[in-house]
């Protein structure tokens, strides 16, 4: 009988720490982690201090995991609705809502301390800031009103690029600037790919993703306008960090990719074949493109060091 109560405390124990780690969504932060390390290379044209990449990675998770928690308390509404998210903490009841805004905050205290104390002040303020502009004017203010909210909201995505080229500088520059602008641009065409999967999901919370409000072949229409700027801006920032051939071939390939697929799903919407399936290609596909992307200039700082030397 005690070993039963053990045993029923230690799974109550595990599925609240389960909990607590799904409000921060460490997924969606892994990719933010992965445009910060190499953005702190470019910056250094060079590794960084090992220790500055770790204490920088540690302050952007707490930052945007606190960020991820205090939008799930605000949407516990909506993600009880949506297919996708009714299995999120706040709807399933592991903890109370004042539990997870309080883990929140506490999280966002903890980011901006650790960044202040091992990064600098700037990079503190830079991840707080990206909360505020999450949760006041992407949550609370876009999200429910908008179709464009993911077009405006999205600028606090790319914040960790700043972040991470003012944790290696204490400065800001042109190149991380560029930088911001391309994960700015990048951001809904590949949110748009995912909402036209849960169209239904956004329609029946009755938040207004531009799948819900527009036609499939105006969404995809959007996607591909903002993926040709994309390719620009990508372009541009090859020649404001001054990069070499490495990057230019890369980031080509990948924008030419990258068009290819939303110009794919645009023909298909227009004769009423894009769907699902279809769209999930394109957000996977931009998933890859930006982790390629941030290699290719991580690796070109490198081979160009490389060459240098010898």
């Amino acid at each position: 009988m005690v070993t039963d109560v053990h045993q029923n405390q230690a799974r109550a124990w595990k599925r609240t720490l389960g909990g607590y780690i799904a409000l921060m969504k460490l997924r969606v932060v892994e990719l933010l982690l992965v445009t910060t390390v190499p953005t702190m290379i470019v910056a250094k044209n060079g590794w960084p201090s090992i220790w500055l990449v770790l204490a920088t990675l540690l302050g952007g998770t707490l930052a945007a995991g606190g960020a991820n928690a205090i939008n799930m308390v605000i949407d516990r509404d909506i993600d009880a609705v949506m297919e996708r998210t009714k299995l999120r903490p706040l709807v399933t009841g592991i903890m109370t809502p004042r539990a997870a805004l309080v883990f929140a905050l506490g999280l966002e205290v903890l980011a901006f301390g650790e960044l202040w104390w091992l990064v600098n002040f700037l990079s503190a303020v830079l991840a707080i800031s990206a909360t505020l502009f999450y949760v006041f004017v992407y949550t609370i203010w876009l999200k429910r009103r908008s179709s464009q909210n993911i077009v405006i909201g999205g600028a606090a995505g790319a914040v960790p690029v700043l972040v991470g080229w003012a944790a290696v500088t204490n400065s800001l520059a042109w190149p991380p600037i560029v930088l911001f602008i391309v994960i700015f641009i990048w951001t809904p065409p590949h949110f748009w790919a995912l909402a036209v999967r849960y169209r239904d999901d956004y329609e029946a919370a009755d938040v207004p993703m531009l799948p819900v409000v527009a036609s499939m072949e105006r969404t995809t229409l959007e996607m591909l306008i903002y993926t040709v700027v994309l390719a620009a801006a990508a372009m541009l920032f090859g020649a404001v960090a001054h990069l070499g051939l490495l990057y230019a071939i890369s980031s080509l390939v990948l924008n030419i990719g990258f068009i290819y697929m939303c110009a794919k799903l645009y023909v298909k919407a227009r004769h009423d074949q894009a769907g699902g399936p279809e769209a999930m290609k394109v957000f996977h596909f931009s998933i890859t493109y930006l982790t390629l992307l941030f290699v290719a200039m991580a690796a070109d700082v490198f081979l160009r060091e490389l060459i240098n030397k010898h």
